[in-house]
């Protein structure tokens, strides 16, 4: 099971970029900009076909999202039915129009997961109490102690915990709050741990520390508990009404976090801190470990991954960052307004500097994701 929503978080993934490809082919016709070719998955060619419009419609090899090809894609650009001849009224919609569709995108879902069940991921997860309940509470493991009893039992990071056995007395384990008070009833004792990994129902004893050995350790550098684990959780909340306003909401929440995250990677790169700022966001190898980490979770799990990500999509590309949507339509606007005419060469040097950082910034953050992950 957890395979197939691998797949499918990847698959998802890369729909988000057709789903913006494909705002901007539709607003584009509709401002009558002719489109050359929308190609899913990036050259070369599997398989092609023109359409009665003339627009070529393509299926290619790498499967890293699609693209769409305008008739006139510089500015200076005055051919009939060319983007470049295009208002800036018009230039506007089309280059937002993506932006657009993952905005639309992201909401969808987040209503969709509001109402079969939101994955909480802040600690202020904004929801609207009155119309909101627990629909699934999990304990995981997020962190297992070197050389702990957890560890000598072969206990890992996303194993969820069920309850704990001691001579016929079975303890479950609700909360990550509450695993503590199971585990200090049992000091030196072998207890039955049962656990769930990769939705494999299992069990395994251990034997915990010592009152005197925990006690003695919250004196030092280094306090253990008696299992040697740091407990998390993984809660799923559900709404009715309220679901498209718990959408809107976490949509401003995420949005506001990954601004703020922005900026602190910007001034870590400006102060020559290059690992912190890229240790900020993640690559292709970072998403895809995010993606094969929750699905073991579930498809809430993914399906809100996939939702953020869209939002991420949105933000980045409506900021006037050269080579993306946004720095196009910026460098359009102030030339516009400067009343100065964007020649393709301006246009190709700007955007061809902008690419060409981006992706310097790619190979540094995959290099992290590496390191990181690998």
């Amino acid at each position: 099971m957890s395979v197939l929503l691998l797949i499918l978080g990847l698959v998802l993934f890369v729909c988000l970029v057709i789903v913006h490809e494909w705002g901007h082919m539709i607003v584009a016709r509709r401002n009558g900009v002719d489109v050359e070719e929308f190609g899913i998955g990036f050259p070369p060619a599997a398989k092609t076909k023109k359409l009665k419009s003339g627009m070529v419609l393509s299926l290619n090899w790498l499967p890293l999202g699609g693209f769409v090809k305008l008739k006139g894609e510089h500015d200076a650009d005055t051919e009939k039915g060319s983007y470049g001849r295009a208002n800036i009224w018009a230039k506007s919609r089309i280059m937002m129009a993506g932006v657009g569709m993952n905005l639309l995108t992201c909401f969808l879902i987040l209503t969709f997961l509001a109402a079969v069940g939101m994955p909480k991921l802040l600690d202020n997860q904004f929801t609207v109490s009155k119309d909101t309940k627990t629909s699934r509470n999990q304990v995981l493991i997020g962190y297992v102690e070197p050389g702990s009893p957890a560890e000598k039992a072969g206990l890992k990071v996303e194993d969820r915990l069920t309850s704990f056995v001691h001579d016929g007395q079975v303890f479950t384990a609700q909360s990550a709050d509450t695993l503590p008070d199971i585990t200090k009833r049992f000091p030196g004792k072998t207890v039955t741990v049962n656990y769930v990994r990769a939705g494999e129902a299992k069990s395994v004893t251990v034997t915990l520390r010592g009152t005197k050995e925990v006690e003695d350790s919250q004196k030092t550098d280094n306090p253990k508990g008696y299992l040697g684990i740091s407990p998390t959780e993984y809660t799923l909340r559900r709404s009715t009404w309220s679901a498209p306003i718990v959408a809107l909401g976490l949509m401003w929440q995420f949005t506001v976090a990954t601004l703020a995250g922005l900026w602190h990677a910007i001034s870590a790169l400006f102060v020559g801190h290059t690992a912190e700022a890229s240790a900020q966001v993640s690559g292709p190898v970072g998403i895809f470990v995010i993606l094969k980490n929750g699905s073991l979770l579930g498809y809430q799990f993914i399906l809100m991954i996939i939702a953020v990500i869209s939002l991420t999509l949105a933000i980045m590309n409506a900021l006037p960052i050269p080579a993306l949507d946004g720095g196009r339509l910026f460098v359009t606007w102030v030339y516009k307004l400067l009343h100065k005419p964007l020649t393709q060469r301006a246009e190709e040097w700007i955007h061809g500097t902008g690419f060409a950082v981006l992706m310097v910034l790619f190979v540094l953050i995959t290099i992290v994701d590496v390191k990181r992950f690998i």
